[in-house]
């Protein structure tokens, strides 16, 4: 009898001991797969889901896209003078709200929030002051428009070519067909800009659709600092699979 109640109680330790082993193996996994995730979400990769027609006709309202992150490269910049790998015609994910302080805190429990909604909630707007846009001019570029068509002169070049010469993947954009009398080249949307120069540091991104839909036209060029990362690939809706 009592050698019976020793093996159970042993019995009884050595289980309990093993769960609190499968207990322990569970929850490192979990921190391994949410700090990998994190690190990847933050560092590397990120989705984006368009939300207006401003890049009409080639995305629409909707679509989903796996996106690059150039946030290492921001956070090295004052150090190593980083520069994001942008290039004339990316589309990339422009964050009109870095020109204001970011809260770390706020930053990482939004991340946390976002994990266990499956990126549907957050505790910060992803899409408030966030836009996908196209860039067409990099710093010291010289930029103009005619007739809602860009035209670049590199800052390395001789020769002032439209942006679609600029950009070996061919994108269409959407013209509108008339203009107010009243407006003029001082008003963003009115066709037709003078040639000026890109700063140090600025890019400059439009819309496809070249109605009167905010970008650098209304913004004015923004710091490549603005920009998060590179639209790499549209992955939904599944039948429009596709490099933007």
């Amino acid at each position: 009898m009592l050698e019976r109640w020793r093996k159970r109680t042993y019995s009884s330790y050595k289980d309990q001991k093993n769960k609190r082993h499968r207990v322990r193996w569970v929850l490192l996994g979990f921190l391994g797969f949410y700090g990998t995730y994190t690190f990847l979400a933050a560092f590397a990769f990120s989705t984006y889901v368009l939300q207006n027609n401003a890049m009409q006709p080639n995305l629409r309202v909707g679509d989903r896209f796996i996106c690059s992150s150039y946030t290492l490269y921001r956070m090295v910049s004052p150090w190593l003078n980083a520069v994001p790998p942008v290039h004339r015609g990316n589309v990339v994910v422009v964050d009109m709200s870095l020109k204001e302080k970011r809260n770390a805190v706020n930053t990482l429990l939004n991340s946390l929030v976002r994990f266990f909604t499956a990126q549907q909630v957050g505790i910060e707007s992803q899409g408030g002051q966030r836009y996908i846009k196209r860039i067409i001019g990099l710093p010291g570029d010289e930029i103009s428009m005619t007739k809602y068509v860009f035209r670049v002169k590199p800052q390395d070049g001789s020769h002032t070519l439209t942006e679609f010469e600029l950009w070996e993947k061919p994108y269409d954009v959407i013209i509108p067909h008339q203009v107010p009398a009243l407006w003029d080249d001082s008003i963003p949307f009115s066709g037709n800009i003078e040639p000026f120069v890109l700063g140090e540091g600025e890019c400059f991104v439009v819309s496809d659709d070249r109605s009167n839909t905010n970008d650098s036209r209304t913004w004015g060029p923004i710091p490549v600092d603005y920009i998060l990362g590179k639209a790499l690939f549209r992955y939904w809706p599944v039948t429009r699979f596709s490099r933007p």
